[in-house]
């Protein structure tokens, strides 16, 4: 227990550990932070925050959207809700009067979601001619290339194992991706190359040499090392590899982890594929999401 403004709360932290497994370890750090935004936020208020009173919700939530979007702001409710649950004590979230104050955040703040450039075939060609002739160079030629024919997520992509690998007599890779943020209990999906990426995917297992569990590893004073790369560096060696290329800066500011998939999408609508076979190839399962990434692609379709 803790003491705030004189009163005690419960030892909220501690209860995380009960979504070890449940949850992403991402998901977990977003709950954590938000609760403890929470808390701090009625610490300075003289609030108390367990169990919390509808009104200090409310007008926690509204703190908030001076500083934040709405998505940050649902955000902060879904880990508030959470805690709750996790104490065992009365969830004050799903009552109206925090619709009503979410449904006022949005309106008042009317914004559309960041969107990650995307890393188009275009763009991956130029990115592949700027990789080095080291063992940095053939990884980053093969995450690039395997992560956009497969249209991979950055967590997809670093996450992948050698035996997730199939090689096909018609010089061919198929790809099992086993978990994803749109399949947290691993029902995977499966996708396939060109022969480019096989040939890229096998250059780099040629350097790297067997006995390491990772797919695409960290090399450390020129030696394969034994784990698995972190998300962050896919979005470093996007950007890194824009910069390589020669683009201006303020192109690649707009570059993410995100960008090979984006990009992907992109280009097979411009190639005619329909939204289904879109959605199958990517492993969405909302239009909503994939419609925004195909908005930049759409003024292109025609001409």
């Amino acid at each position: 227990m803790e003491s705030v403004v004189g009163q005690f709360i419960p030892d909220w932290r501690s209860e995380f550990s009960r979504l070890e497994g449940a949850y992403a370890p991402s998901t977990m750090r977003s709950y954590y932070s938000d609760v403890q935004i929470y808390v701090q936020w009625c610490a300075d208020e003289g609030l108390r925050p367990f169990p919390a009173e509808v009104v200090s919700v409310c007008a926690f939530l509204e703190a908030q959207a001076l500083e934040f979007v709405p998505s940050t702001v649902r955000r902060r409710v879904y880990a508030i809700r959470k805690i709750h649950r996790l104490l065992h004590l009365p969830d004050p979230t799903w009552d109206e009067d925090i619709n009503l104050t979410l449904r006022r955040v949005r309106r008042a703040k009317l914004c559309r979601p960041k969107q990650a450039k995307g890393l188009t075939r275009g763009y991956l060609d130029r990115f592949l001619a700027a990789q080095p002739e080291t063992p940095w160079g053939l990884r980053n030629r093969a995450m690039l290339h395997l992560g956009y024919e497969c249209l991979m997520r950055r967590s997809e992509l670093v996450a992948l194992r050698s035996e997730d690998l199939l090689w096909h007599e018609d010089g061919t890779l198929r790809v099992m991706i086993r978990r994803s943020k749109a399949d947290p209990f691993g029902e995977g999906r499966i996708a396939f190359t060109s022969p480019r990426s096989r040939e890229l995917v096998d250059a780099w297992l040629s350097w790297r040499g067997p006995n390491i569990d990772a797919l695409f590893c960290p090399i450390y004073q020129g030696k394969a090392i034994q784990r698995s790369l972190s998300c962050t560096s896919v979005k470093r060696l996007i950007k890194e590899a824009a910069s390589a290329a020669g683009l201006d800066p303020s192109i690649v500011a707009d570059f993410s982890g995100h960008s090979l998939r984006v990009g992907a999408a992109q280009d097979l609508l411009r190639t005619g594929k329909d939204t289904a076979s879109i959605m199958r190839a990517g492993g969405w399962k909302s239009i909503n999401v994939l419609a925004r990434y195909l908005e930049q692609a759409e003024h292109n379709v025609w001409s």
